[in-house]
């Protein structure tokens, strides 16, 4: 059994909590911008410094304590990422009460248990028609009292209310929460059943926080940057959200993603947060451009410069003479633009919530901007490893966070202790007991540990498939090998106790487009890519690329392609954009099964 514990680098007192946090940042550095914001899509990004911004968060909290919301009192925020969640989650802390984030995606019936498992006495949506997916579920919820909308002035609403509410009564609240009392209860979108809430103290958050800054210091120095706009609802967001406090950093919104690169231009971060799938699109997007400019062969040495030249950062002596030079050529030619698409002064990435692929952690870096991958579940309050700075490793997720230990079972499983892991399930104290073992949280994610205490991550326990022929197969490696080409949007790995592993693919409409017209191909849509055979050839390729990672037995043999993707939307993937594989499987076992047909006679050959 491996181990590995960082000791804290930062001690924190059991009285602090969010609250002293921020105090701290206005105290310290009153004038200095602590958020910039836009009053409108298209408008400049105004700073608001740490005084300003305090002085929004006390007049926000006392229009919470004017509607009624006493300490301990739940409040759900469902919205985009914007400022408002910010101010909103600041001046709930504020007025001593607990912030219940809802997706801003989620169905009537998600919206209904989490306001009934959690008593959600006010809820602050963003728009309209968020107000009447909650009014649907109205009649099932008899502990909210209000529903305000952001949109319709929610804000100054709540200012106006609390205006005779007196600054003493702000203090006192401030101060009631202890490090291990709850600060915010998040539900895992879970890939199956219903959404468990993951209560998460003060403590995890305040410790956790100043750690990292302590770990991570040149990544988020005083002044440095970042653009949220992965889903405020998600806990890596609300992490980064907290840690730019005690960083002394300055933090952007970005709410839509189809203006996403333009706001990255204007806002230019230093650093970027993001899931895999961001900067694989990144990639492919940057790769099309350059092929419908008829680029596409400049583009391919580029990348392929930039990976090698990364790969001999790791090696003694680094990169040669020639290759520096080759570099050179490489970022003037392709790699300056790309960083120019994210803004330009990006210089380090931290990316979470899947493996990136050692591809592109070297891609990335080759680039000049370091990727750092992290690892962690909502359980563990974001990260509970991440990437150091002086020391990476591409393909791992680094070793524990100051505070933190990992443990790596016989069985393959990740167990987590210290500063970041939650206190339990809300109103489920069967699935809390479930989650620990002797103290150490169950991750349910398989991976292996080297002697520096660096984790790799190898797959999910529950997803391990097992074929007929007794071979356990992680499909996590085949997936994001396969998800890497710029026609594929999704992949299911099937073939538990089946004669060999075959795959359901999903097809990019985003990417299609010019993928075809650099291929010399007609438009078509998805239904008619799904057959067409030169789409099936890149297909086959990509397929054989993804299985060179693997053994002959753990190998895609056939795979089939949908017509239609898995989003969110149809209930396929979670907010966070995973797979719900035990759904895929369930809904589309006529077409696993007609991969298998025939295959009695097949396995003889």
């Amino acid at each position: 059994m491996d181990e590995f514990r960082s000791p804290r680098l930062v001690e924190v007192s059991p009285s602090d909590n969010l609250n002293t946090l921020l105090a701290a940042r206005v105290a310290d550095r009153p004038d200095a911008t602590l958020i910039e914001h836009k009053t409108t899509p298209d408008g400049p990004w105004i700073p608001i410094s740490a005084r300003e911004f305090e002085a929004e968060v006390v007049a926000v909290a006392k229009g919470l304590v004017a509607r009624g919301i006493q300490p301990g009192d739940h409040v759900g925020i469902m919205s985009r990422t914007r400022y408002e969640w910010t101010l909103l989650d600041f001046a709930v802390w504020a007025a001593g009460a607990v912030p219940v984030p809802l997706y801003e995606t989620s169905s009537a019936e998600q919206i209904a248990w989490i306001l009934t498992d959690s008593d959600v006495r006010l809820l602050v949506v963003e728009t309209a028609a968020l107000a009447a997916t909650a009014a649907e579920v109205r009649d099932q919820t008899p502990a909210l009292q209000d529903v305000l909308v952001l949109d319709d002035g929610a804000v100054a609403a709540l200012t106006h209310a609390g205006a005779a509410v007196p600054d003493e009564e702000i203090v006192r609240r401030r101060a009631i929460a202890q490090g291990s009392d709850v600060a915010t209860i998040i539900y895992t979108s879970g890939t199956t059943g219903r959404p468990k809430g993951a209560e998460l103290t003060h403590a995890n958050f305040v410790s956790l926080t100043r750690n990292a800054v302590a770990r991570l210091g040149e990544v988020c120095p005083p002044g440095s940057r970042t653009l949220l706009f992965m889903p405020l609802a998600h806990v890596f967001a609300r992490f980064i959200e907290v840690l730019i406090i005690p960083a002394g950093a300055i933090l952007g919104h970005a709410p839509d993603t189809k203006t996403l690169v333009a706001d990255l231009g204007s806002f230019k971060p230093t650093f970027i947060l993001s899931v895999p799938r961001v900067f694989e699109k990144v990639y492919n997007s940057s790769e099309q451009k350059a092929a419908a400019g008829g680029k596409s062969a400049i583009f391919q040495r580029a990348a392929k410069t930039a990976i090698v030249y990364s790969r001999a950062l790791d090696q003694k002596g680094g990169p040669s003479p020639w290759l520096r030079l080759q570099h050179k050529v490489a970022d003037v030619l392709v790699l300056g633009k790309i960083r120019a698409a994210l803004g330009g002064d990006a210089q380090w990435a931290i990316s979470g919530g899947a493996p990136l692929g050692e591809r592109l952690g070297h891609f990335y870096r080759g680039v000049g901007l370091n990727v750092l991958e992290g690892y962690g579940l909502t359980e563990t309050t974001a990260p509970a490893t991440v990437s150091v700075p002086d020391a990476v490793k591409i393909g791992t997720v680094g070793p524990p966070l100051p505070g933190l230990a990992v443990r790596v079972a016989d069985d393959g499983e990740i167990l987590i202790k210290g500063d970041g892991v939650f206190v339990g399930y809300h109103n489920n104290a069967q699935a809390t007991a479930d989650a620990f073992v002797d103290g150490w949280f169950r991750s349910g994610d398989l991976g292996s540990m080297d002697s520096d205490g660096y984790l790799r991550i190898t797959g999910r326990k529950k997803e391990i498939i097992v074929t007929a022929g007794g071979k356990n197969v992680a499909p996590a490696v085949l997936e994001d090998r396969l998800r890497g080409h710029p026609l594929v949007s999704q992949v299911v790995v099937v073939g538990d106790q089946k004669p060999f592993i075959g795959a359901l693919v999903t097809l990019d409409a985003e990417s299609l487009p010019g993928w075809l017209s650099t291929h010399g191909l007609p438009e078509m849509d998805v239904t008619a890519a799904a057959t067409h055979p030169d789409v099936r050839a890149a297909l086959d390729r990509a397929v054989e690329r993804a299985n060179s990672a693997v053994s002959r037995a753990e190998s895609i043999r056939k795979y089939t392609v949908l017509t239609s993707d898995f989003t969110v939307a149809n209930d396929y993937l979670t907010p966070s954009l995973k797979v719900k594989r035990a759904k895929v499987i369930a809904d589309f076992t006529a077409e696993i099964e007609a991969l298998y047909a025939g295959a009695a006679q097949e396995s003889h050959h």
